[in-house]
């Protein structure tokens, strides 16, 4: 049998002010163990957001199952600029790795990629009554609303054009 780990006096004493204080995290407590009393005291009640209860890797689409739901110790409040709904993060690829029991900051996710690099897709100019459409190849991957550039197939002319939500690509005069 193994005998008692050393520890330091101030360990010792956060971990009996945890145990005295109910052994909850400061920042948040985990919605679903929230006792009946808890709720129905008159406290107001904590704001609820999202964190990852898993490391989430760059690249990684965010799923809601990665997602843990806490409520925020009444008093505290969420830091701006970071993601905490569902509607924002469901679907999100992960810029960066996302730790779990953190928020998760706005610059750490971005769209999928409607458009990869290195795809065929269709360009369109349309000015007035005038369409002319071609075929090129996407030198970078971007989302619907982002400027990529395009090499154009026939005259292997660089573009800029916006991504279209169809995944074509509209281009303006310049």
């Amino acid at each position: 049998m193994a005998g008692p780990v050393p520890c330091s006096a101030f360990r010792r004493t956060a971990l009996v002010l945890a145990l005295v204080t109910g052994g909850m995290p400061a920042f948040a407590q985990d919605a679903a163990n929230r006792s009946a009393t808890q709720i129905a005291s008159s406290q107001p009640a904590g704001e609820v957001v999202l964190i990852p209860n898993r490391v989430i890797y760059p690249g990684e689409t965010i799923e809601l199952a990665a997602l843990k739901q806490v409520t925020l110790i009444p008093g505290k409040h969420k830091p701006d600029a970071v993601s905490t709904l569902a509607e924002e993060l469901q679907g999100k690829i992960a810029k960066r790795t996302l730790l779990p029991g953190r928020y998760i900051p706005v610059a750490a996710i971005r769209d999928a990629w409607l458009v990869e690099q290195g795809a065929a897709v269709q360009v369109f100019f349309i000015a007035g009554g005038l369409t002319i459409s071609a075929t090129a190849v996407t030198l970078q991957p971007g989302s619907a609303g982002d400027l990529i550039k395009v090499r154009n197939s026939d005259s292997g002319k660089i573009l800029s054009g916006t991504v279209m939500a169809d995944g074509t690509i509209q281009v303006s005069a310049s």
